[in-house]
């Protein structure tokens, strides 16, 4: 089998189908959870917090020298980290609502009734139950 044949056959497989649009919705997701946070969540909480803006929240380690252009600002950004953070629950939030709601809809198909109840055995398996029982009725020679 040569190279690209495998590679077709690879990429031709529903899981790895499957895989590609997960990871392309999964990015757009990220963006729009990123949008969320910076343009919707943040805002309000910083005007809680006195009017701070989270996403310029740092800790400055070395100031820039405006007269040396060689050094620059060494800050430890600590807001857009909690940013992230907010980020990071929001997502995993939702991939656990998400979970939830796939879980109990598969207890619900594991608890339906209509599903338990056995279904009449066709007429071929009628004749075989009927074969068996002669033969189990015949004795042994």
């Amino acid at each position: 089998m040569s190279l690209f044949s495998e590679f077709k056959e690879f990429a031709a497989r529903g899981n790895v189908v499957d895989l590609a649009v997960g990871v392309v919705i999964g990015a757009s997701f990220g963006k729009i959870i990123t949008s969320l946070v910076d343009q919707v969540v943040m805002p309000p909480i910083g005007l809680i917090l006195g009017r701070v803006d989270f996403s310029n929240l740092e800790w400055v380690l070395t100031p820039e020298n405006p007269a040396t252009p060689a050094v620059e600002k060494v800050a430890i950004q600590y807001g857009a980290f909690l940013n992230t953070v907010i980020q990071f629950l929001i997502v995993a939030f939702v991939v656990f609502l998400v979970v939830k709601a796939i879980n109990k809809l598969r207890r619900d198909q594991a608890a339906d009734p209509a599903e338990e109840t056995p279904t009449a055995p066709t007429t071929t398996e009628a004749l075989l139950i009927e074969i068996r029982d002669e033969l189990k009725a015949r004795p042994l020679s």
